[in-house]
Formats: structure tokens, C-alpha cells, sequence
């Protein structure tokens, strides 16, 4: 297991409330979310920088991507991913 650190967070009434609705390990919960939202800055970052260096994405390249992520092309009407 990963080292950890103890931090205070502030967040809105709602979203607490909300929050505890959805899980007991509030933490974790958290943890994921910031991990996931990491993941994602990151990947951007990666993704702006190739466009930088290579040109911008094809049509083919979008779809390509949206297949191997999502399983379809993305020009469904979302019922695909359900």
C-alpha cells in the first residue's frame, strides 16, 4: 500500500451530503477522484503535445481512439456505451 498523508478538505454541505449517500470509505472515494482527474491532466498534457509535434488528429485517428475506448465510433446516440 502507498504512503499516506493526512489533509483537510473543504467542500460544499451538498456535496458532503451526496458524498456519504454514495460510500462509507469517503477517502477512498476521494483518492479515486484525484487519481482519475490526475490521469486525465496528464493525458491531455500528452495529447497536446503530440498535436504540437505531429499536426492535429485525423477524422480516422478520432474514431480510431474512440473505438479502442469506448467500444463504438461515438456517432451512435450513446446507447452504445450503456
Amino acid at each position: 500500500m502507498a504512503a499516506t498523508t493526512r489533509i483537510t478538505v473543504t467542500l460544499p454541505a451538498d456535496q458532503v451530503t451526496e458524498l456519504r449517500k454514495l460510500t462509507d470509505n469517503v477517502s477512498g472515494y476521494v483518492a479515486e477522484a484525484v487519481s482519475r482527474q490526475i490521469r486525465h491532466q496528464l493525458l491531455g498534457e500528452d495529447l497536446r503535445r503530440h498535436q504540437e509535434e505531429h499536426g492535429a488528429f485525423s477524422a480516422e485517428e478520432l474514431a480510431e481512439a474512440r473505438e479502442r475506448i469506448f467500444g463504438f465510433d461515438g456517432a451512435g446516440t450513446g446507447s452504445e456505451a450503456a
